[in-house]
């Protein structure tokens, strides 16, 4: 079988973190939509555990969830043609809290035990056969799903690095690189991530990362908003949400009293440290707040630079930046934080080591914009799509 062929008339079952009714983008969403467009897919939320249901019991998304496993709702149902997703119809026992790891482990294995019988139960209705599994970073409520479901082939998909997190961190140091060893592949949408796994699993692939650019490519209105009138030029901008543990509130502090004449303006809710943080009190940094989805290309529109200064930690360090693809979707000179996995953009982009390199590499951003440069940049973002991206995935899985 060539490798780049593609995969179709399979039977996927992905399973995850975010179940399909989550508020917020979802990588493993897409990625399912595009499974769909030739295989049938069976999306399986996460399981309803203790601890939520008494902590939100009124809920309406718990309480679907209740009707399910009470017997009063079908919990299959049809998103579209070739997908469906799955209301697991069980309880299963909230212990992450619990240090004992045999302890953990045997409870663990139980809650794998009731998701599986409900796949499982699905899976037989569905009349799928010889399935792929896809875990999208499920380390541990799916941890034992291979052994279980029998799957032909299954795969590890790593989007974060999720032992950075407290959560994850003293049960996942154990389980995620067990998990991934045992997985018959590992598919990564940064390339440092797709490093992590092979230390476990030769068989990890960097597979890149889809992006919705429709509404930066072809924006539909780019006029100025009304708060950045008043605010000189050149103006050097950050779109998105305003995190302590992501963002260098030292550096854009640095930027900004280096280059007075430059504006800095960011666009997004802030923590509790941005807040209280010395940057309200800097002239010439704009905090503008957070703003509805559809208005952020006007914004972009606006910058003569884009930022994306990133603290350089576990947290980021293996992030793929979505927001980067934003930003080139619409030609814009981009200056951010040098990560292995920013590598990858390495020509499009300026790659900053320092805060002095900041300030230097954002002066030869300025200098530089050329329409040529614009071109190219908007050519590279549209590459990253979930057709390609669910491409490189069965490359990986026929290359196995």
């Amino acid at each position: 079988m060539p490798v780049n062929k593609l995969i179709q008339h399979r039977d996927i079952v992905v399973v995850g973190q975010q179940p399909w009714d989550t508020g917020i983008g979802s990588n493993c969403k897409n990625i399912a939509l595009e499974f769909a467009r030739h295989n049938r897919v069976l999306y399986v939320n996460s399981t309803l555990d203790r601890i939520t249901l008494l902590k939100h019991k009124d809920d309406p998304k718990v309480q679907k969830r209740l009707a399910v496993i009470n017997g009063k709702e079908d919990g299959l149902v049809v998103i579209q043609d070739n997908l469906w997703n799955l209301y697991p119809d069980t309880l299963t026992e909230s212990i992450n809290w619990i240090k004992s790891r045999p302890v953990f482990n045997a409870l663990n294995k139980a809650n794998n035990k009731k998701f599986a019988r409900s796949i499982q139960k699905a899976i037989t209705q569905l009349g799928f056969k010889n399935i792929i599994l896809f875990n999208d970073n499920d380390m541990f409520r799916s941890f034992y799903l291979k052994e279980l479901l029998k799957p032909d082939v299954s795969i590890y998909y790593s989007r974060d690095y999720m032992l950075a997190v407290d959560y994850w961190k003293f049960h996942g140091e154990k389980l995620e690189p067990a998990l991934i060893a045992k997985s018959d592949l590992c598919v990564a949408n940064s390339t440092y991530l797709a490093g992590y796994c092979r230390k476990y699993n030769p068989r990890s692939y960097y597979v890149g990362q889809g992006c919705d650019l429709e509404m930066f490519s072809n924006p539909k209105d780019n006029s100025k908003p009304a708060d950045m009138e008043a605010i000189p030029h050149p103006v050097i901008g950050y779109v998105g949400a305003l995190q302590s543990i992501r963002l260098d509130i030292e550096l854009l502090g640095y930027i900004a009293q280096q280059r007075p004449d430059w504006s800095i303006v960011l666009v997004g809710p802030e923590d509790d440290e941005f807040k209280a943080s010395h940057l309200h009190s800097i002239g010439n940094i704009h905090f503008l707040g957070g703003k509805p989805p559809e208005t952020l290309p006007a914004y972009i529109n606006s910058f003569d630079v884009c930022l994306n200064p990133q603290l350089v930690n576990q947290v980021t360090i293996g992030n793929y930046p979505r927001k980067i693809d934003e930003y080139l979707a619409m030609g814009k000179p981009t200056v951010a934080s040098a990560t292995e996995a920013m590598s990858i953009f390495a020509e499009h982009t300026y790659l900053a080591n320092n805060k002095e390199e900041y300030v230097t590499l954002i002066a030869k951003a300025l200098a530089e914009n050329t329409p040529e440069k614009q071109s190219a940049r908007r050519a590279f973002a549209s590459s990253h799509t979930w057709e390609n991206n669910v491409a490189e995935i069965y490359k990986a899985i026929n290359d196995r």
